[in-house]
This record gives structure tokens, sequence and C-alpha cells, in this order.
């Protein structure tokens, strides 16, 4: 019996180390030794022969797994190894930019999230705060607007009779005697006219068209509207004043979509406050745009978030103005090894570029929905 035992378990053992084997997995019959592990192993990648646990010529490791253990460790090995190189590069990023700019510019890169990362990281919290915002209800307000065009178009309607009335009476009183005293009746189509013209002003102001069906588009038409000699500005103008709200949403998209075209529009900025150095580059400036942007990116998340927490504005708003001259200065200084004159005046020269670019992004978007 002991030994048909023993026969039974050698084969229910094989049977195991079988399956283990076509898994990919144990091939030895040890358990938990992979004979691809250690060095010497032949990688599963490329099939080099590895001197240590990572693959000299692909960088794969020779640990491999096919369970579901093994995926959650790999979900929580990427989360917290992404968070290792987050939490080096955060706190640099907000006190040291200089330091952290000029290191990852000569090759201290391995422990730092790529500047991109961050970036894209950034832009895509932004938006998680923007809408995370608590939006009004424009629902009331749009149904009142709406009921406001109604009665202005009544009341055009009724102020276009009144009128062509007044004007008749004033017309038949004339034709039975020219010498007539018309002056009440001339008084009160002053007086309607003046009223329409009241309209006339308050419907250019309202978003969308009002049309009074007078039959002489009082408060319609072009006259009513803002216009330039630029087709595509003229398109996006028509595209607010028909519906503001979608438009809104439409170039908000477009802003998240292209947030990147910050940093091309930004780099010949920065290049002319250095343009005489042969020590920096391009790609330095790049880089200093690249974490410049994501700072203040992050920046407004912060603030975004601690006004969803009940922060007062005025302090937000306080946070806003110094904050970011403060970074641009330390950034400047260290990150292209300035003095403080040099530093100074290229971050007041930096802050006056920014509202340059912004305002070049925004036409860049304008441009965009245009075509």
């Amino acid at each position: 019996m002991g030994g048909a035992a023993d026969g039974i378990g050698d084969i229910l053992t094989g049977g195991i180390v079988a399956r283990e084997v076509d898994r990919g997995g144990v091939a030895s019959g040890e358990a938990g030794h992979d004979p691809h592990e250690g060095p010497g192993g032949a990688c599963l990648n490329c099939g080099a022969t590895r001197s240590g646990p990572f693959c000299q010529q692909c960088g794969q490791s020779g640990h491999i797994h096919r369970n579901m253990m093994g995926l959650v460790h790999d979900i929580l090995h990427g989360v917290f190894h992404f968070e290792g190189k987050f939490w080096n590069t955060l706190p640099m990023l907000a006190l040291h930019p200089g330091d952290l700019t000029r290191r990852y510019v000569h090759g201290e890169r391995a422990r730092f999230v790529t500047p991109m990362a961050m970036f894209l990281f950034s832009v895509f919290l932004l938006f998680a705060a923007v809408n995370r915002l608590a939006m009004p209800d424009v629902s009331g307000a749009a149904a009142g607007m709406a009921k406001a065009k109604v009665e202005m178009g009544r009341a055009a309607k009724q102020s276009a009779d009144n009128l062509a009335r007044l004007e008749k009476q004033r017309a038949d009183a004339l034709a039975a005697d020219p010498k007539a005293n018309t002056t009440d009746i001339d008084k009160k189509i002053k007086a309607e006219q003046a009223d329409m013209q009241a309209m006339t002003n308050v419907a250019a102001r309202l978003p969308g068209k009002i049309q009074a069906d007078t039959g002489k588009g009082l408060l319609h038409g072009d006259d009513a509207e803002w216009h330039s000699d630029i087709p595509w500005l003229d398109r996006q103008i028509r595209g607010v004043n028909e519906n503001s709200a979608l438009y809104a949403y439409k170039l908000k998209m477009a802003s998240y979509k292209y947030s990147w075209a910050l940093i091309p529009i930004s780099m010949p900025f920065i290049w002319l406050m250095f343009f005489w150095r042969r020590d920096v580059g391009m790609y330095d400036h790049a880089i200093f745009a690249i974490h410049s942007l994501s700072f203040m990116t992050l920046l407004a998340v912060g603030l975004i978030a601690l006004h969803i927490v009940g922060i007062p504005s005025a302090w937000l708003w306080l946070a806003w103005l110094i904050v970011p001259p403060v970074h641009m200065y330390k950034h400047l200084k260290h990150a292209y090894r300035l003095g403080r004159f040099g530093a100074t005046w290229r971050t007041f020269t930096l802050l006056t570029m920014t509202t340059i670019t912004c305002s070049l992004f925004f036409v860049f978007l304008l441009w965009l929905e245009a075509e």
C-alpha cells in the first residue's frame, strides 16, 4: 500500500510540475524556482544570456509570472514606482525648480518623472479639478433668457405697431389740415422711437439674436453684431452669439487637447532672454518651459482644491499673484545660474511674455475652432 501511495504521489507531483512548465512557471520541480531567473539565464524576450536579474540587451526582468497575484503585484509596483519618482520630483519642482531642471538637463534622469509625463499629468489633474468645480445651474438662467427674448420681441413688435399708427395719425392730420398742430403726436412719436432704440441697445447685449416680427429687422440684423475684417474671427463671433455655452465648452476641451502647444509657443520668448549664451540651447529652454508650465498647472489645481474646501477667494488670489513670480525667479536663477539682477529682470520679462504666450495660445485655439 505504501508503494502504491508513493507511486500515486509521484504521478500527481509530476502532473503539477508539467502544468507549471506549460504555464511558463516552475520548470525544475522545485517550488518557486525558474531556470530563467538569476545570472546566466536566457532572456525570454530577446534570447540573450543575462548576466544579472535583468537583461542587458532589452532590460526585461528575468522574473516572469502568469497568475493573478503577479498581476496585482505589477499594478501595485507600477503605481508606487511612479509615486516614488513623483515624490522625488514634486518637492523639487515646487521648492527647487532650477536645480531640478539643471540636473535633468545634465543627465540625472532615472530618479525623476520625465518633464512631459509631469506636464501631461498636471494637465489631467487640472481637467479633473475644473470639472469638479461646482458649476452654476444655467438651466433657469437659460429659460429666463429665452423668456426675455420672447418678451423683448413682443414689446418690439408692439412698439413698431404704435409707431406706425402714430405716423399714420400725423400724416392723416396733415392731409386734412396742412397747418394742423401735431406737437402732441410728434412727442409720442419721439417717445416711441426712444423706446425702440433702448430695446435695440439691450438686444445687442443679449446672447443670440432676437427677431422681432416687424418686417424691418429692428432687433435683428448685421447692425446689432460686431464684425471684424477677418473671416475666421467673424465665424467665431457668430458661434459665441448663437450658443455661448456650447462654444465655451468646445474651447475648454480644445485647450486641454492642445495644451502642449504652450511649449513651442513659449520657447522662442525664453530663447530671446539668453540668445547670446552658448552654454544653453533650445533643449534646455524646452525643459525649463515644461517644468514651469507643470508647476503653474499644479498650482492652479491646488488653488482650485482649496477653493472647493472653502478657503476664502481673497487668499487664493493673493497666492496666485505672489507664488508664480517667486517661483519664476528661483527657477531662472538656479536653472541658468544667474545673479540676482539677471534673474530679477528676466522674471519681469517672463511675466510679460507669459501674457503674450497665453494670448497667442488663445488665438491659436480660436483659429483651430474656426477650421
